[in-house]
């Protein structure tokens, strides 16, 4: 508990320089798209590791309430669980997410959600890692349609817009958890 304590204060003490290199927000025939690309100030390995594990997205999303990893399936595949909780005007929402994923370690790691087990009908992701200018880009797809009613008042301007101010604060505690990562290899190394 009290190494916690102290990553957080790490975490909200560092210099962050995650830089939003490009976002865009669609919404199309009932599905919603999003696509963004980032620069972390951040080694691969350790950002890589950082996008790959479900248990610690709580510390860097407020809008995750519940997260962790499944043991693999009968296909061998590593699964993922998140309850997300969040409002968008008066419209507050719990939604879960249950699934798989694959990886390519360092490369890019694909997380599809089960229709069964989740608030979407559709919701795949996918990460790509590569190693740029002293850091690390991440390449972010998501398509998804939810399985839930949006009120037509709300609807896809508001969540588009949700979807896009949330990003850069997550980002920024995703940069200082991977790069915590990083001075704990350098330690060790």
């Amino acid at each position: 508990m009290k190494r916690f304590a102290v990553l957080l204060l790490l975490v909200a003490g560092a210099a962050t320089a995650a830089e939003i290199r490009s976002l865009d927000v669609r919404f199309e025939d009932g599905f919603y798209t999003m696509e963004s690309t980032v620069w972390f100030d951040a080694g691969l390995q350790s950002t890589y590791e950082m996008f790959s594990r479900w248990d610690r997205s709580e510390a860097f999303s407020s809008a995750i309430v519940e997260a962790r990893d499944l043991e693999p399936g009968d296909d061998g595949r590593p699964g993922f669980f998140v309850r997300n909780r969040g409002c968008i005007l008066f419209f507050c929402k719990s939604l879960t997410r249950e699934g798989w994923v694959e990886r390519e370690q360092d490369v890019e790691l694909r997380a599809m959600a089960d229709p069964e087990r989740s608030d979407f009908k559709v919701s795949n992701e996918t990460w790509t890692f590569v190693a740029a200018e002293g850091g690390t880009i991440v390449t972010y797809h998501l398509y998804m349609r939810p399985d839930f009613w949006v009120p037509p008042a709300i609807g896809p301007y508001m969540i588009k817009r949700k979807l896009s101010r949330d990003a850069g604060r997550a980002l920024d505690r995703i940069e200082a958890l991977a790069q915590e990562l990083d001075r704990t290899n350098a330690r060790r190394d």
